[in-house]
C-alpha cells in the first residue's frame, strides 16, 4: 500500500513534552482524535484538549506502576492491522479493534538517567517495553501508519499533512519508520553497554554501538568520500559538545584532528595553561607556560611551518593577548573551554577561522570504549587512559635524573601518547622541540624529531639544536640501543620509555656509557 493514508487518529505517549501542546493542538485542529496515557493525557487536558485514555481504549486500567498499559491487542491490533487485507478487518470488527494512523512516542529517559549516575535500580526502571514495543510495530506497517519518535519531527507531520490534505505519504512513512528503527536499536545500545558495564561483563557475545546525526559532512577524508558526524551521547567536553561560535562548517578531517588536540591539551588539566598544536592528527607542537600566550608562543615555536592551517587546543580561556598571537597565521580551528569576550572579536576578523568552546575539560582517565572497523568486523578496546606519576617510575640508570628532567620527561610521557606510533619526543623546558611520529622504525622517528629541532633552531634564530639538554619519550621499548644513541647525539640527557626489551640491558649500558638518566614506565602508548 503506497498510496497517501488520511490520518483521523493519533496515539501520544511521551516522556520528553517538549512542543507536545502545540503539536498535539495542530492534529485536533486537523480533526485528529487523540489518545494517550498518563502523564501525556494529564498534560494534553490541562491545555484544554479533548483527549481519549488508552484504558478506555482497551478496557484494562494501567497497572503494575504504569509497566503494564499499552501491552494490549486493542493498541498493537490498531498499529498492526492491514487496512487492505479482509482477514485484518474482520477480526478488527470482531474484536472491536480501532486503526491509530499515527503513532507519537519517545521512549522514557535511560540514557539520561545512567548519565546522572543513577543506581542500578533507577536504570532498570528507566528501561522502556511498552515504547519499543509500540515502535516496532507502527514502523513494521509503515504502509499505513506513521510514527515519531523525535520531537525534531513533530513540524515535519504537519507540513506532510498540510501538503496531503490530512494525508500523509508512503516516502514520509518510509522515512519515519528508518528513524523509528533506528531510534529503538540506539536506545537497546545503550541499555546492553550500560549493563555489559554494570555486571563486569568486558567481553560480552554481543556489542552494539549507535548515535545520532549531528551534521552531515561536505565529504569525508577525501571529496570522492561521503561522510557524517554522529553523537553517542556521552557527552564528554570535546568536539562533540562544543558550541561553535564562528567560522565554516567543521570537515571530517576537522573534527578528527580537533578531537586529538583537546584530548592531548587536557592530559595537563587547568592547573598551569598549556597548548597544542595539531596536523593531521599528530602534535607539531606542545607547551606550558606561566601565561597562555606564553603557552602558545612556545608550541608554535616546535615547528612553524606545520603550525600553518593547523588545530589550536588550550586548556584555559582565551584571551585577547593570545588571540592577536594565533591570529598572526592561518589556523582552522581554536577550541577552547572559554573565550572572553575581547577575544572573539580579535578571532572575528579571521572569517574562516572555526572557534569553539567546550564549556570544560575532559576526564582522561573516564573509562570509555573506543572501536575501529577492519573488513568483516570492528576492534573494540578501552580508550588509553593510563596516566603515570613520579612513584610510578623506575630509574635504570647509573645517573638519576635531575627535578628539572623528571618534570620534562612526564611532560613527554603525555605528549607521547598522542602521538602516532613509533614515537618519538623531545622534550625541554615544558614543551616539545622535536616530534617523530609513525614512522616504520623507532630509529628513524628520533632521527627524524632530531631533524625537527635543527629546523626549530633556524626558524627561532637559536645558537644551537634544542635538543641540546632535552628529554626523550619513546612510546614503547627501543629494541635496541642505536634509537637512544641517535637521541644521546642529539644531545638528550634523558630518557622515559616503558622497558621489556629483551635487550634492555644493551639500551641500559648504552646509557650509562654516555652519562645519560633513563626511567621505565612499565606502560606503553602505541597509537596506530
Amino acid at each position: 500500500m503506497t498510496r497517501p493514508i488520511p490520518l483521523t487518529r493519533a496515539l501520544i505517549s511521551v516522556s520528553d513534552k517538549t512542543g507536545l501542546v502545540d503539536f498535539a493542538q495542530a492534529l485536533a485542529a486537523r480533526g485528529v482524535e487523540l489518545l494517550s496515557t498518563g502523564g501525556t493525557a494529564k498534560t494534553l487536558r490541562e491545555a484544554g484538549l479533548s483527549v481519549r485514555d488508552v484504558a478506555d481504549l482497551t478496557g484494562f486500567p494501567e497497572m503494575m506502576d504504569g509497566r503494564v498499559k499499552t501491552l494490549h491487542p486493542k493498541v498493537h491490533g490498531g498499529l498492526l492491522a492491514l487496512r487492505d487485507n479482509e482477514e485484518h478487518l474482520a477480526a478488527m470488527e470482531a474484536h472491536q479493534i480501532e486503526a491509530i494512523d499515527l503513532l507519537v512516542v519517545n521512549l522514557y529517559p535511560f540514557e539520561e538517567t545512567v548519565a546522572k549516575g543513577a543506581d542500578y535500580d533507577t536504570c532498570i526502571e528507566n528501561i522502556d517495553i511498552g515504547g519499543p514495543a509500540m515502535i516496532r510495530a507502527a514502523a513494521k506497517n509503515h504502509a499505513f501508519v506513521s510514527t515519531v519518535v523525535d520531537v525534531e519531527d513533530y513540524a515535519a507531520v504537519l507540513e506532510e499533512l498540510d501538503a496531503n490534505d490530512g494525508a500523509t505519504s508512503y516516502p514520509f512513512r518510509q522515512r519515519l519508520a528508518q528513524i523509528a528503527y533506528a531510534r529503538t536499536a540506539a536506545y537497546d545500545a545503550a541499555v546492553s553497554t550500560w549493563m555489559a558495564g554494570a555486571i563486569g561483563e568486558e567481553t560480552p557475545r554481543r556489542r552494539a554501538f549507535a548515535g545520532t546525526l549531528a551534521q552531515t559532512l561536505r565529504y569525508g577524508e577525501n571529496p570522492h568520500q561521503s561522510a557524517a558526524f554522529y553523537l553517542d551521547g556521552t557527552n564528554r567536553p570535546g568536539v562533540a559538545t562544543a558550541k561553535q561560535l564562528q567560522g565554516k562548517e567543521l570537515s571530517y578531517n576537522n573534527i578528527n584532528d580537533t578531537d586529538a588536540a583537546y584530548e592531548l591539551v587536557s592530559e595537563f588539566g587547568t592547573e598551569k595553561p598549556a597548548v597544542a598544536i595539531i596536523k593531521h592528527a599528530n602534535p607539531c607542537g606542545v607547551a606550558t607556560g606561566e601565561t597562555v600566550i606564553e603557552a602558545y608562543k612556545r608550541a608554535f615555536d616546535c615547528d612553524r611551518t606545520s603550525a600553518f592551517g593547523g588545530i589550536i587546543a588550550l586548556n584555559q580561556t582565551l584571551d585577547a593577548a593570545t588571540a592577536e598571537e594565533i591570529t598572526k597565521i592561518f589556523s582552522e580551528v581554536i577550541i577552547a573551554p572559554s573565550v572572553d569576550e575581547a577575544a572573539k572579536e580579535v578571532i572575528a576578523k579571521k572569517k574562516n577561522v572555526r572557534l569553539l568552546e567546550t564549556g570544560g575539560l575532559p576526564d582522561i582517565t573516564a573509562p570509555i570504549t573506543t572501536y575501529r572497523q577492519v573488513a568483516g568486523g570492528f576492534l573494540v578496546q578501552d580508550k588509553d587512559n593510563g596516566v603515570i606519576t613520579l612513584d610510578d617510575l623506575k630509574v635504570v640508570t647509573e645517573r638519576q635524573p635531575s627535578e628539572q628532567e623528571l618534570k620534562d620527561l612526564l611532560f613527554a610521557w603525555k605528549v607521547a601518547k598522542h602521538v602516532k606510533s613509533n614515537a618519538i619526543i623531545y622534550v625541554k623546558d615544558g614543551a616539545t622541540v622535536g616530534v617523530g611520529a609513525g614512522q616504520m622504525s623507532r630509529v628513524d622517528s628520533t632521527r627524524i624529531a632530531a631533524r625537527k629541532a635543527e629546523d626549530m633552531m633556524e626558524a627561532a634564530g637559536l645558537t644551537e639544536t634544542p635538543t641540546k639538554g632535552s628529554v626523550v619519550a619513546s612510546d614503547a621499548f627501543f629494541p635496541f640501543a642505536d634509537g637512544l644513541i641517535t637521541a644521546a647525539e642529539a644531545g638528550a640527557t634523558a630518557i622515559i620509555q616503558p622497558g621489556g626489551s629483551m635487550r634492555d640491558q644493551e639500551v641500559i649500558d648504552a646509557a650509562n656509557e654516555r652519562g645519560l638518566a633513563m626511567v621505565f614506565t612499565g606502560m606503553r602508548h602505541f597509537r596506530h
